[in-house]
């Protein structure tokens, strides 16, 4: 029976352990989308993950609207980005980069007053983060068919930035309501061309995208991640099932290192979903790693590999505050809450300030 604590192969990477760090937004670059020397502290404080999934991180200024995010798509970035990775790897750590395009989440003030590129002229709920405050979104515009091939490159180029920095992998963000989902689902996707209408269709620039990342990492240094139940951010679809596990099946066959759901929204923070996991689908046409995120307990977890229902699990808040997580979790330690005011702020209050077992 598998445990937490053992090792595991996710395709070219030798994790010594089952215990993920899930991708975690933190706003700690510049306005220009360039990391900074405080976020080689935090990961490194994270390297006893058998495995770091960095914060969403755009593959374009037109993919990405959070403000102080990090990118992938120019050379001071990349740049940037190595003495971080240096500093994960120093820790003895591994991380792949989450390359992340929010498509209709991205406000227009991101763009110089121009609409978002999402499948479909359509609009998501609520409001966007903005560095003036919160803003309602605006409509996207329809992707042309030009505009899917320049997001093809885009993504290429991030993929081969990502390497070029020093990431020991690529995971895709499929989930969460960007725009890989935005595609992926038929409440947000109307077209009626190659890429709309059947799951099939749907699921065309997700196989494109994952096609042009394995061609610049390796198929066992991509890994993809779906949201495949309910509703995110707006984006929800009437039979997921059609898509997620026709798409997981694909991506089995493509041999990625691993492939992570975020199964349930539990805390609202991307909406709730009464709909049955899909996991146990997927599980069945999935034959790589599958790797599960839900806002787990050590109990909770351990049972989840015991009964084979994941390899491996990613836990996502309890990172933020608990940089020895592994740790806490080996010696059943209590752990620090997280300061949710500090979640999005710049700094190191909130971010690297948390004490690990030792300084406690």
């Amino acid at each position: 029976m598998p445990s937490l604590f053992d090792p595991i192969q996710l395709g070219a990477i030798e994790s010594p352990n089952r215990i993920l760090m899930a991708p975690l937004t933190r706003g700690r670059g510049t306005r220009e989308h360039v990391p900074t020397a405080i976020m080689g502290d935090y990961y490194a404080q994270r390297a006893g993950a058998g495995l770091i999934i960095s914060e969403g991180t755009g593959i374009s200024r037109e993919g990405l609207g959070w403000p102080y995010a990090p990118g992938l798509w120019t050379d001071a970035q990349v740049e940037a980005w190595k003495p971080v990775l240096e500093r994960v790897h120093d820790a003895g750590g591994r991380i792949f980069a989450q390359l992340w395009h929010m498509g209709r989440l991205v406000h227009s003030s991101f763009l110089n007053g121009e609409a978002p590129l999402s499948s479909s002229a359509t609009t998501a709920p609520g409001v966007a983060h903005t560095y003036d405050g919160k803003q309602p979104y605006g409509e996207a515009r329809a992707a042309t068919l030009d505009d899917i091939a320049r997001v093809l490159d885009d993504y290429s180029a991030a993929a081969r930035n990502a390497i070029r920095a020093g990431f020991d992998g690529v995971q895709l963000h499929g989930a969460n309501g960007y725009l890989i989902d935005q595609f992926l689902r038929d409440n947000s996707n109307f077209r009626d061309d190659d890429y709309g209408g059947s799951p099939e269709n749907r699921g065309r620039l997700l196989r494109e995208v994952v096609d042009r990342l394995i061609a610049e990492a390796g198929a066992d240094r991509t890994a993809v991640r779906f949201s495949p139940n309910g509703e995110t951010q707006g984006a929800l679809d009437s039979n997921p099932e059609s898509v997620f596990v026709p798409a997981a099946k694909w991506l089995s066959d493509r041999k990625i290192a691993f492939l992570e759901l975020r199964e349930l929204a539990t805390d609202g923070s991307f909406g709730r979903s009464d709909q049955p996991k899909l996991s146990p689908a997927i599980r069945k046409v999935f034959d790589g790693p599958l790797v599960l995120n839900q806002d787990y307990t050590l109990e909770g977890a351990q049972a989840d590999l015991a009964s084979g229902r994941a390899d491996a699990i990613a836990f996502g808040r309890g990172f933020i505050a608990n940089p020895d997580l592994p740790e806490r979790l080996r010696t059943g330690a209590a752990w620090n809450a997280p300061s949710i005011p500090t979640f999005y702020s710049q700094g190191a209050e909130g971010y690297t300030d948390y004490p690990a077992l030792k300084s406690a």
